[in-house]
């Protein structure tokens, strides 16, 4: 996949990602990768950039393989900007869509 497309439709998938259900940072590679082939050094430092802008919260939970797990839990404002960025996505998509169907 094109990188920029990946770029373009990252926070949404990650916020997505998360939305349901709180996770820890390696579980949210996984969950990304499935859906576009990125690695840990492009996931994580978008999880700090969006908890610094308020879209998570982090809290430590310990493991029984290893040191404490930070989870991820989505906030009200990330909820939000996670519901303004999937509609932003469709309306791109759907314009994008209807434009390649005279090409």
């Amino acid at each position: 996949m094109n990188s920029q497309f990946k770029k373009g439709v990252l926070e949404l998938i990650v916020l997505c990602s998360a939305f349901d259900q709180d996770r820890y940072g390696y579980e949210l590679v996984e969950a990304v990768s499935k859906v576009v082939d990125v690695n840990e050094g492009t996931i994580y430092p978008l999880l700090k950039r969006l908890t610094n802008e308020h879209y998570f919260e982090t809290y430590l939970v310990e493991s029984k393989e290893g040191p404490p797990r930070k989870y991820y839990k989505i906030t009200v404002l990330g909820k939000q900007r996670c519901d303004i960025l999937k509609a932003q996505w469709n309306d791109f998509f759907q314009s994008v869509n209807e434009f390649l169907k005279g090409c």
